[in-house]
């Protein structure tokens, strides 16, 4: 994906449930890309999002948690 040493993180209102995500958001600048990953599988593979995918993807996770 590149050489970049990706920055992961959680959300801040993550439980540690084992339901997260972590994202990358250091790319977006540099390449306009959003990776994320399975928290529980952090050595897994990275889907890459543009922003906008990533908007979407962010949007239907509040709409599914109400």
């Amino acid at each position: 994906m590149t050489t970049e040493p990706l920055h992961w993180f959680k959300s801040s209102h993550s439980n540690n449930g084992g339901a997260c995500i972590e994202v990358a958001t250091n790319l977006i600048a540099s390449r306009g890309v959003i990776p994320i990953r399975d928290s529980k599988n952090p050595n897994g593979p990275a889907l890459t999002l543009t922003p906008e995918a990533w908007t979407e993807l962010i949007k239907f996770a509040r709409q599914a948690a109400i």
